[in-house]
């Protein structure tokens, strides 16, 4: 209380990387904590799928329906199996429920009947073992049972129906409810449908060289899943010898969201690479924040030296100071905690925001140790420095008031500073190059226009002509080109394997990027035909044609390419066009060669239209009455090509977000301990500027003399950030097929920054100092 302008900084640094720290970590808790409430969680594992190709190892999370109960049939190592299928290619499940005028669209699964025993979702009202057993018989969720029939109770048997392109040809039951999926589930859906009805709608669900399902197993005790991976890596060659069936193997189903990234058939990371980054950003911030409280407690040094000499006197050990120091710093320590709670409480919304997140501050056991735990974590690395200097200080030399530094404290002291700057820097260059890079995904020439142009789907029947419905689409005034695909151009993985172009087998091997597109996609995307021409109803194009870019052109080294006859299986296909190569899907794939497969209207359902700038709302309007016309049953959701596409790098956007947000934090600590050392030198110095002054030194030469030492630190930081700086952003741009280079420029913006930012934080000190009566400094030894 004293002291307060050294008080209110220890606390505004400590609790500020501790309120940074905690929101870290429960980002963290949140993320580990995905999939993992479910009771066997231990044995849950999901079956995946390995398929080779000539080019690439392809890994698939869906493997053929036969697998699951061939699985528990055959392998005692299996206590139970499931299928589930997410309605693959039909627009990710989503469909409409209706019960009577009441009708709403949510998200569909097939299952096997397995899948409450595999899986701990809660059923509050029908039987586990029954409710997927018939084939009528659908499980809603609470949510979807309140909204369609205002109740949970007294609904079993009542009839719903589902309106989607599958139709289903039975009528359809509510046989049971389940509660609200958690937060911390990767699955999202509204309506569990029996699997009988995917493979009686479907004649090639069935078959072992489909893909069609998940498969997911409960082991049983005490199994070794390597071991059993290993035993059914073939098990889908030996079921279907005709076809070249790829490998299969396992994974923990609740290490799937953090390790879900595999490349050449080998799991490379994933979102875990995200919560390691924090983990080791949270540790850096507190490490700062506790250098700052021990630059900022040995600068309030010489005001405390009598006090310790007469401790030390009156026979106080070393023991009982270090002790004390310890103690002061806990229960700053302590006070700095209690005020970063409330710091997170504040902030919590804002950065649920940045992370997507909804998280809550829960208070139980667990978050009531973590919080101890780093609280007494935080003393002991802010504290012991400062509680060993001071307790081993001469009593003689205290009381006198002499402050005697070792070279190798000194030197200590200044190595925290270029510590702390190191890692301010180290944000700043990485804040900047996020934000170049972000940048250039947004302005970079993809090859097709994304501008005023609006995408949606056509659900359920789309009708005996699907074209009509775009011909109407054309006649708005405002409607410059419309046309449908079967998935949108940013999926990127719509592949086919099986071409061959040169009569040998090692041709089927390699797999293409294959889009399927209707009439006038090319020309509605603005994309440039190098040769031939691209499909057109004058000619009356279909599925026998194939369009290549130019990455597949110079992959099959055909001279002139047109008219030219590629066999796919029994069938032949004819060349029409080169296309200029453009980005399928995001720009962390490169552009592969790539072969535009013909699909009518009836068969791509995923709608473009370019609109004219300007007309936005008044186009999609009369775009909204037509879908209504054709499809009433179904709600008109749409959305604009730019802004999916932009939404395809959320995961870098948040990154960014928050390195701006560290960044910000660690300048800010990292100032206050140099404001800290720059008290401490100038208390020790006080005597030599008095002297300096009555000789007729100015204020301006006082002032660079105090603050030059300073500047060479946070230059030595700067030296020490930048090729740490352009490793770890190197390692993170070649994420992307496409990025930017790492520009000398962001570097040098960087560390001029952080120059001037320490000499504005060192400045105010150094002029007070220089300013100062040197009489008082003077008057008394």
């Amino acid at each position: 209380m004293k002291d307060r302008q050294f008080t209110t900084l220890n606390l505004l640094g400590l609790s500020s990387g501790l309120a940074f720290t905690f929101l870290i970590f429960l980002w963290v808790n949140d993320e580990i904590s995905i999939d993992k409430f479910h009771e066997k969680d231990e044995q849950l594992f999901k079956v995946m799928y390995n398929y080779k190709t000539e080019n690439d190892v392809l890994t698939l999370d869906l493997t053929p329906s036969p697998l699951a109960p061939a699985l528990v049939t055959e392998m005692p190592e299996v206590e139970k199996a499931v299928s589930v299928n997410r309605f693959i290619d039909w627009f990710e499940g989503k469909g409409v429920a209706a019960v009577g005028e009441n009708q709403l669209k949510a998200q569909g699964i097939f299952a096997t009947k397995d899948y409450f025993d595999v899986f701990s979702y809660k059923l509050i009202d029908g039987d586990k073992n029954l409710v997927l057993a018939d084939k009528q018989g659908v499980v809603i969720s609470r949510n979807l049972a309140m909204k369609l029939f205002k109740s949970t109770e007294n609904i079993l048997g009542k009839p719903i129906q589902w309106n989607h392109r599958m139709v289903f040809r039975t009528p359809l039951h509510v046989a049971g409810i389940f509660e609200n999926l958690p937060g911390n589930s990767t699955d999202k859906f509204d309506i569990i449908f029996n699997y009988d009805l995917l493979l009686e709608g479907d004649k090639y669900a069935g078959n072992w060289n489909a893909t069609y399902a998940e498969t997911y197993l409960i082991l049983k005790k005490g199994t070794n899943s390597e071991q059993f991976g290993k035993k059914i890596m073939d098990f889908a060659k030996v079921k279907d010898p005709s076809t070249k069936a790829g490998t299969l193997f396992l994974v923990k189903y609740s290490d799937k969201y953090l390790h879900g990234k595999y490349t050449n058939g080998v799991q490379i990371g994933g979102r875990i690479e995200y919560v390691r980054m924090f983990s080791v950003i949270a540790v850096f911030i507190l490490l700062i924040a506790c250098v700052n409280y021990m630059n900022l407690s040995t600068a309030q040094a010489s005001k405390k030296f009598k006090a310790i000499g007469i401790s030390k006197t009156l026979g106080a050990s070393r023991k009982n100071l270090l002790l004390q120091f310890l103690g002061e710093s806990f229960l700053m320590s302590l006070i700095s905690a209690v005020i970063s709670i409330i710091f997170v409480v504040v902030l919590l919304p804002l950065f649920n925001e940045i992370t997507g997140k909804q998280i809550s501050l829960n208070i139980d056991f667990k978050m009531v140790s973590i919080f101890i735990s780093i609280v007494f974590i935080t003393s002991l690395l802010s504290g012991i420095y400062p509680a060993l200097y001071f307790s081993g200080l001469n009593p003689l030399a205290t009381l006198k008031g002499k402050l005697v530094n070792s070279f190798g404290e000194i030197m200590l002291r200044k190595g925290l500073v270029v510590f702390q700057f190191s890692l301010s820097v180290c944000f700043i260059i990485g804040f900047l190059l996020i934000r170049k890079q972000m940048d250039y995904l947004q302005s970079k020439n993809l090859g097709y226009n994304r501008e005023n142009i609006i995408t949606f789907q056509r659900e359920g029947d789309l009708g005996e002509n699907p074209d009509v419905f775009l011909s109407e689409i054309k006649q708005i005034p405002g409607v410059q080109q419309a046309a449908s695909m079967a998935q949108t151009i940013l999926n990127g993985n719509d592949a086919q394997s099986g071409f061959s172009w040169r009569g040998v087998d090692a041709d089927k091997e390699y797999q293409f990027k294959s889009p399927r597109i209707g009439y006038d996609v090319i020309e509605t995307l603005g994309m440039q035909m190098t040769q031939g021409r691209s499909y057109s109803r004058q000619f009356n194009d279909d599925n026998t044609k194939i369009i290549l870019n130019e990455s597949a052109l110079r992959k099959m080294a055909l001279e002139k390419p047109i008219g030219k006859i590629i066999k796919y299986g029994n069938s032949e296909s004819q060349i029409i066009g080169i296309v200029k190569d453009f980005q399928y899907g995001s720009m962390h794939q490169a552009i592969e060669p790539l072969i535009f497969r013909f699909r009518n209207a009836g068969q791509a359902a995923n709608v473009i239209v370019k609109i004219k700038a300007g007309s936005d709302q008044n186009v999609i309007k009369q775009i909204e009455n037509y879908y209504k016309k054709f499809h009433p049953e179904y709600p008109f959701e749409y959305s604009f090509l730019d802004a999916d596409y932009n939404a395809l790098y959320k995961s870098e956007e948040k990154v960014g977000k928050l390195s701006n947000l560290f960044s910000v934090l660690a300048i800010f600590i990292s100032c206050l301990g140099l404001f800290g050392l720059a008290t401490f030198t100038a208390q020790k110095r006080q005597k030599e500027i008095g002297i300096r002054k009555v000789l007729g030194a100015s204020v301006f030469g006082i002032s660079t003399l105090l603050s030059k030492d300073f500047i060479k630190l946070v230059v030595i930081a700067i030296a020490i950030a930048c090729p740490l700086a352009y490793y770890f952003a190197n390692n993170w741009l070649h994420n992307f097929a496409y990025h930017i280079d790492v520009d000398w420029r962001v570097f040098a913006f960087a560390g001029i920054a952080a120059i001037l930012i320490a000499l504005l934080t060192v400045s105010f000190q150094a002029v007070k100092t220089a300013i100062a009566n040197p009489v008082k400094s003077l008057r008394t030894e």
